[in-house]
């Protein structure tokens, strides 16, 4: 979807970026303080549920163990809690680990304006984040949208985010055209659901009035088990809408309970979509931001994760072929079978064992 690397000659940022990028917002009162938060209305867990004071926002987030970072960002349509199978396994190893609902998530939830979605904005909440826990640096995790935060925030501050692990979206290089039009150009006159979510507003109406719906469909057309039927209904309909090209189970799949998918479904409910919406709708804006770095490489070591049924990393085939080149610290690639997007809860425990060991070489 996204950027990567080593800005062109005579490219910087100014000093007002500098100090928003690079983590100096802890000179400012009242940017970095962190208060914990009432545990009743979590899912049960020995983590710890938190929020910090960025002056712009209020980030929640939830935190386990102690020693180095490990920062988990997740994707679309998720919240802190897709992480819940890696976060007590990696603080189990030796880690402080942190998983923040981002910005329009969850109890972080966030402004309704597209405009306060960019990259930059994202990175800075990060950067905002690792300084309330007073963190110089950490390891940065990302899955889905949080990968392409996490590709684009390892070339926007890559003194604070020292390695990276990706899940599900491999690295893209900025393109000489802009993603939307790209897309739209591709599909010509076919549905696409990122195409189709830049007008604001749209997905909202349809989506906003059936959550429960929405994401059991969602999250079993993208997963291993309804794949296949998925190819096949899109194959065979003219869709009007999102709904019209996902399989609804009727159930939640069968790696989430139905507590958990309860959970989820409350989280969106509370806030409504458009802020996660927002994300997709700054995909141009984020391709004029990160002009700097056409042509970059991410020089951090790094992990790659996907499952090999993912239909994302199917239509992002030619970014994976080239990460040898474009990731050239790329420790290790891992396509999982049997899996489809949601790889770090359809194979906890192979994603569990991935990145523990992946996080020994970094902090060996």
């Amino acid at each position: 979807m996204l950027i990567t690397n080593r800005p062109k000659q005579g490219a910087g940022l100014s000093r007002r970026e500098i100090v928003k990028l690079a983590g100096l917002a802890s000179f400012f009162p009242g940017f970095a303080s962190a208060q914990a938060q009432p545990q009743a209305d979590l899912p049960p867990g020995a983590w710890t549920s938190k929020t910090a004071d960025l002056g712009r926002i209020q980030l929640h987030y939830v935190e386990q163990g102690q020693g180095p970072l490990v920062l988990l960002c997740h994707g679309f349509p998720e919240s802190w809690y897709s992480w819940r199978h890696q976060i007590p396994a990696i603080a189990a190893a030796g880690y402080r680990v942190v998983a923040p609902d981002l910005r329009g998530y969850g109890r972080t939830g966030g402004p309704q304006q597209v405009d306060a979605y960019a990259i930059r904005e994202l990175t800075s909440d990060l950067t905002g984040l690792l300084d309330v826990l007073q963190e110089k640096q950490c390891v940065l995790v990302g899955h889905d949208f949080g990968a392409v935060l996490t590709w684009n925030a390892a070339l926007l501050a890559p003194q604070r985010f020292h390695a990276l692990a990706t899940l599900s979206v491999p690295y893209n290089q900025r393109g000489s055209t802009p993603p939307v039009a790209g897309l739209r150009r591709a599909v010509g006159g076919r549905f696409n659901y990122i195409v189709y979510f830049q007008q604001a507003g749209v997905a909202e109406a349809e989506l906003n009035p059936n959550i429960s719906a929405f994401l059991r469909a969602f999250y079993y057309s993208a997963s291993a088990e309804g794949v296949a039927e998925l190819t096949r209904r899109v194959a065979h309909t003219n869709p009007a809408g999102l709904m019209d090209t996902l399989i609804d189970p009727k159930r939640p799949p069968t790696w989430m309970s139905p507590r958990e998918f309860d959970f989820y479904v409350a989280e969106f409910t509370r806030n409504g979509l458009t802020g996660p919406l927002n994300w997709y709708r700054n995909l141009d804006v984020n391709w004029s931001q990160m002009e700097q770095f056409a042509g970059a490489t991410i020089v951090q070591p790094t992990l790659f994760i996907a499952g090999a049924e993912d239909p994302v990393l199917r239509s992002t085939r030619a970014n994976f072929d080239r990460l040898a080149s474009t990731v050239p610290k790329l420790a290790k690639t891992v396509l999982i079978p049997n899996c489809g997007h949601w790889v770090q809860q359809e194979q906890p425990e192979t994603v569990n064992r991935e990145l523990i060991a992946f996080l020994k070489t970094v902090h060996a």
